[in-house]
């Protein structure tokens, strides 16, 4: 079933309601690690959280809505840990190369880190998301790419826009595709050194 939107019935405002949320998302989170989304019911969801049925339905209308909603959740952590490294990797005072290899290799670990997670969730967010939603995520992946290279002192001697959008097509098809057509468990250190090559061309002239 593909999803048109994200759709929560109730946003909370207060931290307990932040709190209620979490917990439906981190228990279906915990679930999909044993079982795949499909066999996962609503009430193993709430059991697990702690909470009533219709607490549930008081922020989902559907089990779809919670998938939908836990995407977007790992979404923005993933780009809020990029924001972070950011940080951390300009007071190396690399050259932008080195800068954006290190900042890869961070991305890397973490999703190698989680990495039986990340394969569900990028099979779950081709079955129940569509095209707009794809897009949005795509599109705040390259945004952030372009917020961490415009904190490099050497930023305007590149297309940032440019190489950002390369970056992440190139490193989310290396990761994505890596997770999602074996099934072993890859080779990590070859992807990154794979990811570095096919980078390299838009930033050897700096």
């Amino acid at each position: 079933m593909k999803i048109n939107s994200i759709k929560v019935r109730r946003k909370p405002k207060q931290s307990r309601a932040r709190f209620t949320q979490d917990a439906l998302v981190d228990s279906f989170v915990q679930l999909l690690l044993e079982k795949e989304a499909t066999a996962i019911t609503i009430r193993e969801i709430t059991d697990l959280a702690g909470v009533g049925l219709g607490t549930f339905y008081e922020y989902f209308s559907q089990k779809e809505d919670l998938l939908a909603l836990t995407i977007h959740h790992y979404v923005q952590r993933n780009a809020h840990a990029l924001q972070q490294a950011t940080e951390t990797t300009l007071k190396q005072n690399t050259n932008l190369k080195t800068y954006i290899n290190t900042l890869i290799h961070l991305q890397i670990a973490s999703i190698a880190e989680k990495s039986h997670l990340w394969q569900k969730l990028f099979l779950l967010e081709r079955q129940i998301s569509n095209i707009d939603i794809y897009q949005k995520h795509y599109l705040q992946h390259v945004q952030t790419w372009c917020f961490a290279l415009k904190q490099h002192p050497d930023h305007t001697l590149i297309d940032v826009e440019s190489l950002a959008l390369n970056i992440h097509r190139i490193s989310y098809g290396f990761i994505s595709q890596a997770l999602l057509v074996s099934q072993r468990t890859p080779d990590w250190k070859l992807i990154e050194q794979d990811i570095h090559m096919a980078i390299y061309g838009f930033v050897q002239t700096v």
